[in-house]
């Protein structure tokens, strides 16, 4: 359920100590039963305690605003830090999610679990800091990124640009979850002021409205849906039957239950048939649950299909985007989950089917984006749904923008996006993109087919002349702008792997797609003598190097074992090596280091005479640091002679 909140001020309001003392003083004396002193005494007392279990309450509640308030004034630990930046990520306060998380990385960096570099990451990107985003998210992904080059790539890569219109003047009315309803839409909306608030946010809870859009693209005579639809609990993201009298809509659970430690009211879909001039056979669908939740249900044109989100059991990550099939009789088969090309570990939700069944839109902040959830789309071929790709700079925004629902023969549609600090609702025009010219593909392993995210894949004219360069993400993919009747190449560059290139030619049609799949060899697999050691490291093995009692100096024996080095360094001009050389323990840890630094750097100082880069190379010596054999003063002779050694680690 998407859930709404405004900027909460820095600036908080504080009630002087003195003034506390006495009040509460004249609230113990005072025996009046009044409600008002009631709830006044009991405020001080509040205020005067604000306890870690009292926060921890609150958050475990999911009050996140009062449990913000309440862990501001409370010691800066880890836990309190962590429970702060979530209470105020949760409620989309990203400048105040950044502050905490920022205090939060600084103070405790080496403790702190992976996920809050993805959140700490969405929060900088929601402030517009990119830069310290990226270094985050690369963290958390372990492989770069650059969103501003992201971001750049798009504008030739997507099918259409966007022309974005605010629908409401109030823009703090939490408008969201657009809907075709015949000639009118449905959507979901926080105006319903008469409604207690809800805990999460402090706002009102969400109910259904239908509306009609005037001329200028701005809701006019909106009408909440009736009692039958709209209870005490939230309601939103209605879809509808072509003819109208099928309805399928989420309902939250007016009952909480326990799903591990965790207590919380699933979100149900529910299904309301039009009889008789009003909504009836009001009923949750089968394969919603006490236990989870499915969310933002869609319709296809025909019927047949329903496509939902959802945190089911065997899904990738916290909302996966699913599909199943609706019987003519009413019933339904069993939900599918999607599959890995469309859902990542993190949310995709607001899933959208074009009325043909070809085109699924959806919201993610698992795949690569700007900042919160952005849209997406895939298409379908031949019934199986490519990678999706981000709509762009035109629509999607530092925050989270999602509910996308179009008309495709007039190009105009809807969305949702709290991009201005609340939920609102937005119309669009889109036009065709004239300067979508683009190759396409993915990076994989030659040998096990798996997809190789970080892989820098760069683009050249047939001049050598760079005209694109990506990083490619967890998808393995890259796209890039090119033009008609022209020559490029395309490379990719992956640490520990060979570089792979490959040549192509566009034709006269610029729009027409090109798939180039590059398959990348590891050292280790193209080459005997690279091997990936138990440690991680990538050694090319040879045959030892000797040098004489206290000398350093490369001997003849020693230069041909070098030669080998010399030979696959030529081989592959890309690769970079550190030379790696070790002592035995028979001199004083000083001096033993001072010799292999030595060693290390004549080899290297060989290789760069014979025509290798000194850029490449790197010499170390580790001294007896690093033995072999763990034989301390007891080395045998034979022993002593493992320990004493060259090795050539492949850095890159």
């Amino acid at each position: 359920m998407k859930n709404n909140s405004n900027k909460i001020p820095n600036s908080k309001f504080q009630i002087p100590n003195v003034v506390i003392l006495e009040f509460g003083a004249w609230c113990l004396e005072f025996k009046a039963s009044a409600t008002l002193v009631l709830i006044l005494c009991s405020f001080v007392m509040v205020a005067q305690k604000p306890t870690e279990k009292k926060a921890d309450g609150l958050f475990e509640k999911k009050s996140y605003v009062k449990a913000a308030e309440m862990y501001e004034q409370l010691p800066e630990n880890q836990k309190n830090l962590q429970n702060l930046g979530d209470s105020y990520y949760n409620n989309f306060q990203m400048t105040d999610a950044a502050r905490v998380y920022g205090k939060l990385f600084l103070m405790f960096k080496d403790s702190v679990k992976p996920e809050f570099e993805f959140r700490y990451a969405h929060a900088l990107m929601g402030t517009l800091d990119y830069a310290k985003g990226d270094e985050y998210m690369g963290k958390y992904l372990k492989y770069p990124v650059n969103t501003t080059k992201f971001i750049e790539n798009l504008k030739t890569n997507v099918p259409y640009n966007y022309q974005i219109q605010l629908m409401a003047k109030n823009t703090t009315n939490g408008d969201f979850g657009m809907s075709f309803y015949g000639d009118k839409v449905a959507f979901a909306s926080l105006r319903n002021a008469e409604s207690k608030s809800f805990n999460w946010n402090e706002k009102p809870y969400l109910d259904l409205f239908s509306a009609e859009v005037s001329e200028n693209q701005l809701l006019t005579n909106i009408q909440p849906f009736p009692e039958e639809i709209n209870t005490k609990t939230h309601e939103s993201n209605a879809t509808f039957s072509a003819d109208g009298k099928i309805m399928y809509f989420n309902r939250t659970n007016d009952k909480q239950v326990k799903v591990g430690d965790e207590k919380f009211a699933s979100v149900k879909i529910f299904r309301a048939e039009w009889k008789d001039g009003k909504w009836d056979n009001i009923v949750a669908v089968p394969f919603s649950s006490d236990n989870y939740s499915t969310d933002h249900p869609v319709l296809t044109r025909d019927g047949k299909k329903l496509y939902f989100s959802s945190d089911m059991p065997g899904s990738l990550g916290s909302f996966d985007i699913y599909v199943v099939d609706v019987n003519e009789d009413g019933t339904f088969g069993t939900p599918q989950n999607m599959g890995n090309t469309i859902n990542t570990i993190h949310r995709e939700q607001f899933p959208y089917i074009n009325d043909d069944g070809t085109i699924l839109y959806f919201a993610s902040d698992g795949h690569q984006g700007m900042g919160g959830l952005d849209i997406f789309q895939s298409k379908s071929y031949e019934g199986v749904f490519a990678r999706p790709l981000n709509l762009g700079e035109t629509i999607n925004s530092h925050m989270d923008d999602f509910g996308y629902i179009v008309d495709e023969k007039k190009n105009k549609g809807y969305l949702s996006s709290n991009r201005k600090g609340s939920d609102n609702l937005y119309s669009f025009t889109r036009v065709e993109n004239e300067a979508r010219y683009i190759v396409e593909g993915e990076v994989k392993d030659k040998n096990t087919n798996e997809l190789l995210p970080g892989t820098q894949v760069t683009l050249y004219d047939e001049n050598d002349k760079l005209i694109g360069q990506m990083v490619v993400g967890a998808g393995g993919d890259y796209a890039f702008n090119t033009e008609p009747n022209k020559k490029y190449r395309i490379e990719a560059v992956k640490d520990f792997y060979i570089p792979h290139s490959e040549y192509f030619t566009t034709n006269e049609d610029g729009k027409l797609r090109y798939t180039i799949e590059l398959f990348m060899e590891c050292y280790d697999d193209a080459e005997e003598i690279i091997t990936k050691r138990q440690d991680g490291k990538v050694q090319i093995v040879l045959e030892n190097i000797y040098f004489d009692l206290n000398k350093w100096d490369i001997k003849p024996e020693a230069a041909r074992v070098l030669d080998v080095l010399v030979d696959l360094c030529k081989k592959y001009p890309e690769m970079e090596v550190e030379l790696g050389a070790h002592t035995d323990s028979r001199a004083s840890y000083t001096y033993n280091l001072m010799l292999s630094n030595r060693r290390a750097a004549s080899a290297l100082e060989y290789l760069v005479k014979s025509g290798i880069k000194r850029k490449r190379l790197r010499s170390k010596g580790y001294g007896e640091g690093q033995p072999l054999i763990q034989c301390g003063d007891a080395c045998t002779e034979q022993q002593h002679s493992i320990n004493r050694r060259c090795e050539f680690i492949i850095l890159k």
